[in-house]
Protein backbone atom coordinates (compact mmCIF):
# COMPACT_ATOMS: atom_id res chain seq x y z
CA UNK A 1 0.00 0.00 0.00
CA UNK A 2 1.15 3.26 -0.91
CA UNK A 3 0.45 6.43 1.54
CA UNK A 4 -0.07 9.99 0.48
CA UNK A 5 0.95 11.20 3.64
CA UNK A 6 0.21 8.45 7.05
CA UNK A 7 1.22 10.82 10.21
CA UNK A 8 0.44 7.58 12.64
CA UNK A 9 4.07 6.07 10.69
CA UNK A 10 5.78 9.07 10.78
CA UNK A 11 5.15 10.06 14.23
CA UNK A 12 5.67 5.86 15.26
CA UNK A 13 9.04 6.63 17.31
CA UNK A 14 7.98 9.72 18.90
CA UNK A 15 4.19 8.42 20.09
CA UNK A 16 5.36 7.00 23.89
CA UNK A 17 6.40 10.42 24.33
CA UNK A 18 4.22 12.72 22.97
CA UNK A 19 1.48 10.04 25.25
CA UNK A 20 3.76 10.35 27.98
CA UNK A 21 3.77 14.21 27.84
CA UNK A 22 0.20 14.54 27.00
CA UNK A 23 -0.65 12.17 30.77
CA UNK A 24 1.41 15.08 32.25
CA UNK A 25 -1.10 17.13 31.01
CA UNK A 26 -3.78 16.02 32.27
CA UNK A 27 -2.44 15.40 36.01
CA UNK A 28 -1.39 18.79 36.20
CA UNK A 29 -4.35 20.06 35.09
CA UNK A 30 -3.57 23.23 32.84
CA UNK A 31 -5.10 22.64 29.32
CA UNK A 32 -5.20 26.32 28.35
CA UNK A 33 -2.05 28.41 27.44
CA UNK A 34 -0.38 26.19 30.06
CA UNK A 35 3.38 25.90 29.94
CA UNK A 36 3.96 23.72 27.10
CA UNK A 37 2.15 26.77 24.75
CA UNK A 38 5.08 29.20 25.95
CA UNK A 39 7.78 26.90 25.82
CA UNK A 40 6.72 25.94 22.12
CA UNK A 41 6.15 29.79 21.07
CA UNK A 42 9.81 30.13 22.12
CA UNK A 43 10.96 26.59 20.29
CA UNK A 44 9.05 28.13 17.20
CA UNK A 45 10.44 31.61 17.16
CA UNK A 46 14.35 30.25 17.53
CA UNK A 47 13.73 27.61 14.83
CA UNK A 48 12.35 30.59 12.48
CA UNK A 49 14.96 32.89 13.50
CA UNK A 50 12.65 35.71 14.95
CA UNK A 51 12.23 37.47 18.04
CA UNK A 52 8.14 36.76 18.55
CA UNK A 53 5.90 34.03 18.14
CA UNK A 54 2.27 34.27 19.14
CA UNK A 55 -0.01 30.36 19.06
CA UNK A 56 -3.65 30.58 17.95
CA UNK A 57 -6.15 28.54 17.51
CA UNK A 58 -5.26 27.38 13.83
CA UNK A 59 -3.98 28.87 10.66
CA UNK A 60 -7.08 30.86 9.15
CA UNK A 61 -7.23 33.03 12.90
CA UNK A 62 -3.15 33.09 12.28
CA UNK A 63 -3.94 35.56 9.27
CA UNK A 64 -7.08 36.76 10.32
CA UNK A 65 -5.05 38.19 13.78
CA UNK A 66 -2.21 39.11 11.87
CA UNK A 67 -4.54 41.75 9.68
CA UNK A 68 -6.43 42.89 12.80
CA UNK A 69 -3.40 43.86 14.88
CA UNK A 70 -2.77 46.53 12.02
CA UNK A 71 -6.25 48.31 12.90
CA UNK A 72 -6.28 49.14 9.33
CA UNK A 73 -9.62 51.69 8.04
CA UNK A 74 -11.84 49.79 6.59
CA UNK A 75 -11.75 48.71 3.13
CA UNK A 76 -7.96 49.17 2.86
CA UNK A 77 -6.99 47.26 -0.04
CA UNK A 78 -4.97 43.74 0.60
CA UNK A 79 -3.10 42.18 -2.52
CA UNK A 80 -3.10 38.04 -2.18
CA UNK A 81 -3.21 35.86 -5.26
CA UNK A 82 -5.92 34.63 -7.11
CA UNK A 83 -4.36 30.64 -6.12
CA UNK A 84 -4.23 29.96 -2.43
CA UNK A 85 -6.36 27.98 0.20
CA UNK A 86 -9.74 29.70 0.84
CA UNK A 87 -8.55 31.13 4.39
CA UNK A 88 -6.03 33.73 2.34
CA UNK A 89 -8.84 35.82 1.69
CA UNK A 90 -11.63 35.01 4.01
CA UNK A 91 -9.26 36.41 6.47
CA UNK A 92 -9.53 39.90 4.63
CA UNK A 93 -12.79 39.55 4.16
CA UNK A 94 -13.53 39.39 8.00
CA UNK A 95 -11.58 42.42 8.88
CA UNK A 96 -13.59 44.32 6.33
CA UNK A 97 -10.66 44.56 4.26
CA UNK A 98 -10.79 44.65 0.23
CA UNK A 99 -8.77 41.72 -1.54
CA UNK A 100 -7.36 42.28 -4.54
CA UNK A 101 -6.35 39.21 -6.87
CA UNK A 102 -3.16 38.99 -8.61
CA UNK A 103 -2.51 36.70 -11.31
CA UNK A 104 0.64 33.41 -10.21
CA UNK A 105 3.49 33.36 -12.30
CA UNK A 106 3.55 30.97 -14.96
CA UNK A 107 4.64 27.54 -14.18
CA UNK A 108 5.18 28.27 -10.78
CA UNK A 109 2.40 28.12 -7.56
CA UNK A 110 3.62 31.95 -6.50
CA UNK A 111 2.28 35.12 -6.89
CA UNK A 112 3.60 37.28 -9.89
CA UNK A 113 5.74 40.09 -8.35
CA UNK A 114 5.93 41.86 -11.83
CA UNK A 115 1.45 41.62 -11.32
CA UNK A 116 1.70 43.25 -7.70
CA UNK A 117 3.58 46.33 -8.70
CA UNK A 118 0.50 46.69 -11.36
CA UNK A 119 -1.94 46.80 -8.81
CA UNK A 120 -0.12 49.14 -5.78
CA UNK A 121 -2.32 52.50 -5.01
CA UNK A 122 -3.28 54.82 -2.46
CA UNK A 123 -5.08 52.05 -1.04
CA UNK A 124 -3.22 49.37 -0.84
CA UNK A 125 -1.88 48.51 2.78
CA UNK A 126 -1.11 45.02 2.96
CA UNK A 127 0.23 42.29 0.46
CA UNK A 128 0.02 39.07 1.23
CA UNK A 129 2.24 36.61 -0.77
CA UNK A 130 1.76 32.39 -0.31
CA UNK A 131 4.06 30.42 -0.04
CA UNK A 132 2.32 28.05 -1.82
CA UNK A 133 3.23 24.25 -1.43
CA UNK A 134 5.74 25.18 0.58
CA UNK A 135 7.80 26.54 -2.47
CA UNK A 136 9.03 30.28 -1.49
CA UNK A 137 8.11 33.79 -3.00
CA UNK A 138 10.64 36.36 -3.27
CA UNK A 139 9.13 38.62 -0.48
CA UNK A 140 13.00 40.63 -0.93
CA UNK A 141 11.91 41.42 -4.39
CA UNK A 142 8.33 42.40 -3.29
CA UNK A 143 10.02 44.83 -0.58
CA UNK A 144 12.00 46.24 -3.20
CA UNK A 145 9.02 47.36 -5.28
CA UNK A 146 7.07 48.82 -1.94
CA UNK A 147 10.28 50.88 -0.65
CA UNK A 148 9.47 54.18 0.95
CA UNK A 149 5.54 53.32 0.83
CA UNK A 150 3.38 52.36 4.14
CA UNK A 151 2.56 49.12 2.78
CA UNK A 152 2.72 45.54 5.10
CA UNK A 153 3.73 42.34 3.98
CA UNK A 154 2.46 39.49 5.68
CA UNK A 155 3.37 36.16 4.17
CA UNK A 156 0.52 33.39 4.60
CA UNK A 157 3.05 30.33 5.88
CA UNK A 158 1.06 27.81 6.20
CA UNK A 159 2.56 25.55 3.86
CA UNK A 160 6.13 26.02 4.39
CA UNK A 161 7.67 25.06 7.80
CA UNK A 162 11.15 25.44 7.49
CA UNK A 163 11.56 26.40 3.86
CA UNK A 164 14.51 29.45 3.38
CA UNK A 165 14.63 31.64 0.73
CA UNK A 166 17.83 32.70 -1.46
CA UNK A 167 19.52 33.99 0.83
CA UNK A 168 19.08 31.22 3.77
CA UNK A 169 16.67 33.02 5.38
CA UNK A 170 13.68 30.89 6.85
CA UNK A 171 9.96 31.39 6.01
CA UNK A 172 8.62 33.10 9.16
CA UNK A 173 11.42 35.68 9.56
CA UNK A 174 10.88 37.63 6.04
CA UNK A 175 7.88 39.56 6.43
CA UNK A 176 6.28 41.73 8.74
CA UNK A 177 4.37 39.16 9.96
CA UNK A 178 4.26 36.06 9.45
CA UNK A 179 1.29 33.08 9.59
CA UNK A 180 1.67 29.14 10.28
CA UNK A 181 -0.71 26.86 10.61
CA UNK A 182 -0.39 23.45 12.32
CA UNK A 183 -3.34 21.34 10.75
CA UNK A 184 -2.26 17.87 10.77
CA UNK A 185 -1.29 17.25 7.32
CA UNK A 186 1.64 20.25 7.31
CA UNK A 187 5.02 19.31 7.45
CA UNK A 188 4.58 20.39 11.12
CA UNK A 189 0.87 18.99 12.27
CA UNK A 190 -0.49 18.63 15.53
CA UNK A 191 -3.23 16.44 16.21
CA UNK A 192 -6.12 18.92 15.79
CA UNK A 193 -5.75 22.54 14.85
CA UNK A 194 -3.40 25.04 15.33
CA UNK A 195 -1.41 27.75 14.41
CA UNK A 196 0.91 30.92 15.38
CA UNK A 197 2.23 34.02 13.94
CA UNK A 198 5.69 35.09 14.12
CA UNK A 199 7.31 38.95 13.81
CA UNK A 200 9.99 40.85 15.22
CA UNK A 201 7.47 44.03 16.09
CA UNK A 202 6.91 43.57 19.73
CA UNK A 203 4.11 46.04 19.54
CA UNK A 204 2.40 43.56 17.22
CA UNK A 205 3.12 40.75 18.91
CA UNK A 206 1.63 42.60 22.14
CA UNK A 207 -0.93 43.06 20.47
CA UNK A 208 -1.85 39.82 18.57
CA UNK A 209 -0.94 38.39 21.60
CA UNK A 210 -4.08 39.61 23.61
CA UNK A 211 -6.51 39.50 20.50
CA UNK A 212 -5.86 36.21 20.35
CA UNK A 213 -7.33 36.21 24.20
CA UNK A 214 -10.64 37.62 24.11
CA UNK A 215 -8.44 41.09 23.98
CA UNK A 216 -6.59 40.30 27.43
CA UNK A 217 -3.10 39.85 28.61
CA UNK A 218 -4.55 39.69 32.48
CA UNK A 219 -7.62 37.58 33.50
CA UNK A 220 -10.79 40.06 33.72
CA UNK A 221 -8.45 42.91 31.96
CA UNK A 222 -9.72 43.24 28.44
CA UNK A 223 -8.35 46.36 26.91
CA UNK A 224 -8.89 45.10 22.94
CA UNK A 225 -11.69 43.56 21.44
CA UNK A 226 -10.20 40.34 20.58
CA UNK A 227 -11.11 36.72 19.71
CA UNK A 228 -10.94 33.08 21.37
CA UNK A 229 -7.90 32.16 19.73
CA UNK A 230 -5.46 29.83 21.77
CA UNK A 231 -3.42 26.57 21.10
CA UNK A 232 -4.53 24.46 23.91
CA UNK A 233 -1.81 22.71 26.22
CA UNK A 234 -1.83 19.33 24.71
CA UNK A 235 -1.42 20.73 20.75
CA UNK A 236 1.47 22.62 22.31
CA UNK A 237 2.93 19.62 23.91
CA UNK A 238 2.49 17.56 20.47
CA UNK A 239 4.06 20.31 18.59
CA UNK A 240 7.10 20.19 21.19
CA UNK A 241 7.93 16.90 20.39
CA UNK A 242 7.25 16.97 16.84
CA UNK A 243 9.48 20.46 15.80
CA UNK A 244 12.52 17.93 16.88
CA UNK A 245 11.83 15.77 13.84
CA UNK A 246 10.80 18.70 11.18
CA UNK A 247 14.19 19.51 9.41
CA UNK A 248 14.56 15.18 9.17
CA UNK A 249 11.31 15.05 7.51
CA UNK A 250 11.85 17.66 5.53
CA UNK A 251 15.06 16.65 4.32
CA UNK A 252 13.26 12.89 3.10
CA UNK A 253 10.76 14.99 1.30
CA UNK A 254 13.73 16.87 -1.21
CA UNK A 255 14.65 13.34 -1.72
CA UNK A 256 11.44 12.35 -3.46
CA UNK A 257 10.70 15.62 -5.18
CA UNK A 258 14.61 14.99 -6.40
CA UNK A 259 13.98 11.95 -7.33
CA UNK A 260 10.54 12.89 -8.79
CA UNK A 261 12.17 16.29 -10.92
CA UNK A 262 14.94 13.63 -12.01
CA UNK A 263 12.66 10.51 -13.22
CA UNK A 264 9.43 12.00 -13.96
CA UNK A 265 9.76 11.76 -18.18
CA UNK A 266 6.43 12.05 -19.81
CA UNK A 267 5.76 14.92 -22.68
CA UNK A 268 2.65 15.01 -21.49
CA UNK A 269 3.06 16.21 -17.86
CA UNK A 270 4.49 19.77 -16.70
CA UNK A 271 6.22 20.13 -13.80
CA UNK A 272 6.24 23.21 -12.05
CA UNK A 273 8.78 25.25 -10.98
CA UNK A 274 9.69 25.75 -7.40
CA UNK A 275 12.15 27.55 -5.36
CA UNK A 276 15.85 26.43 -4.47
CA UNK A 277 15.00 25.83 -0.71
CA UNK A 278 11.04 24.77 -0.71
CA UNK A 279 9.83 22.16 1.95
CA UNK A 280 7.94 20.67 -0.96
CA UNK A 281 4.23 20.35 1.31
CA UNK A 282 2.81 19.08 -2.02
CA UNK A 283 4.48 18.06 -5.18
CA UNK A 284 2.17 18.77 -7.91
CA UNK A 285 2.47 18.11 -11.55
CA UNK A 286 0.28 19.38 -14.50
CA UNK A 287 -1.60 18.14 -17.14
CA UNK A 288 -4.48 18.77 -19.96
CA UNK A 289 -5.59 15.16 -19.52
CA UNK A 290 -5.87 14.98 -15.51
CA UNK A 291 -8.91 12.33 -15.40
CA UNK A 292 -7.50 9.72 -16.96
CA UNK A 293 -4.74 9.81 -15.00
CA UNK A 294 -6.80 9.95 -12.31
CA UNK A 295 -8.33 6.42 -13.27
CA UNK A 296 -5.15 4.74 -14.08
CA UNK A 297 -4.23 5.85 -9.91
CA UNK A 298 -6.65 4.58 -8.96
CA UNK A 299 -6.53 1.26 -10.86
CA UNK A 300 -3.47 1.06 -9.58
CA UNK A 301 -4.06 2.43 -5.86
CA UNK A 302 -1.60 5.06 -6.18
CA UNK A 303 -3.85 8.03 -3.57
CA UNK A 304 -3.43 11.66 -4.96
CA UNK A 305 -4.62 14.98 -4.02
CA UNK A 306 -5.71 18.25 -6.28
CA UNK A 307 -4.76 21.51 -5.06
CA UNK A 308 -6.74 23.37 -5.63
CA UNK A 309 -9.97 22.54 -7.82
CA UNK A 310 -10.54 26.47 -8.12
CA UNK A 311 -8.60 29.80 -7.69
CA UNK A 312 -10.33 32.11 -5.41
CA UNK A 313 -12.86 34.27 -8.21
CA UNK A 314 -14.26 30.67 -9.39
CA UNK A 315 -15.27 29.98 -5.65
CA UNK A 316 -18.86 29.75 -5.52
CA UNK A 317 -18.87 32.14 -2.69
CA UNK A 318 -16.61 35.19 -4.44
CA UNK A 319 -18.27 34.61 -7.82
CA UNK A 320 -20.06 38.22 -7.72
CA UNK A 321 -17.18 39.92 -6.02
CA UNK A 322 -14.68 39.01 -8.89
CA UNK A 323 -17.18 38.82 -12.07
CA UNK A 324 -15.69 39.29 -15.08
CA UNK A 325 -11.97 38.60 -13.48
CA UNK A 326 -9.56 36.71 -15.52
CA UNK A 327 -6.37 34.97 -13.78
CA UNK A 328 -5.16 32.58 -16.39
CA UNK A 329 -1.89 31.21 -15.24
CA UNK A 330 -4.41 30.27 -11.51
CA UNK A 331 -7.07 28.95 -13.70
CA UNK A 332 -4.19 26.56 -15.77
CA UNK A 333 -2.99 25.98 -12.36
CA UNK A 334 -6.22 24.64 -11.05
CA UNK A 335 -7.68 22.97 -14.24
CA UNK A 336 -4.35 20.44 -14.51
CA UNK A 337 -2.95 20.36 -10.88
CA UNK A 338 -2.51 16.98 -9.31
CA UNK A 339 -0.34 16.17 -5.85
CA UNK A 340 1.71 13.21 -6.12
CA UNK A 341 2.35 11.35 -2.78
CA UNK A 342 4.76 12.82 -0.79
CA UNK A 343 4.97 11.16 2.26
CA UNK A 344 8.48 11.16 4.15
CA UNK A 345 8.39 7.80 4.24
CA UNK A 346 7.88 6.44 1.22
CA UNK A 347 10.49 4.03 -0.05
CA UNK A 348 12.19 4.16 -3.69
CA UNK A 349 9.87 0.59 -4.31
CA UNK A 350 6.84 2.34 -3.96
CA UNK A 351 8.02 6.00 -5.72
CA UNK A 352 9.52 3.60 -8.62
CA UNK A 353 5.72 2.09 -9.10
CA UNK A 354 4.59 5.71 -9.00
CA UNK A 355 7.13 7.51 -11.46
CA UNK A 356 6.52 4.43 -13.58
CA UNK A 357 3.19 5.01 -13.92
CA UNK A 358 3.64 8.33 -14.67
CA UNK A 359 5.94 7.69 -17.16
CA UNK A 360 3.94 5.02 -19.11
CA UNK A 361 1.03 7.49 -18.80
Amino acid sequence: MIDYFNISKQDKNIKKKILKDISKVISNNNFILGKPVNDFEKKFSNFCNVKYAVSCANGTDALFLALKSLNLPKNSEVILPAMTWISTILSVINNNLKPVLVDIEKGTPLISIKNIKKKINSHTKVILPVHLYGSVVDVRGIKKIIKNKNIFIIDDAAQAHGARNLDNKKVGSLSDISCFSFYPGKNLGCYGDGGIITTNNKTICNKIRKLRNLGSEKKHVHDEIGINSRLDTIQATILLNKINKLNFFNSKRYKIAKYYNNNINNIKITKIQYSKKSIYHQYVIMLKNRNLLIRKFKKNKIPFGIHYPKPLHKLECFKKLFKGKKFPNSEELANSCISLPIDPNLNKNKIYKIVKILNSF
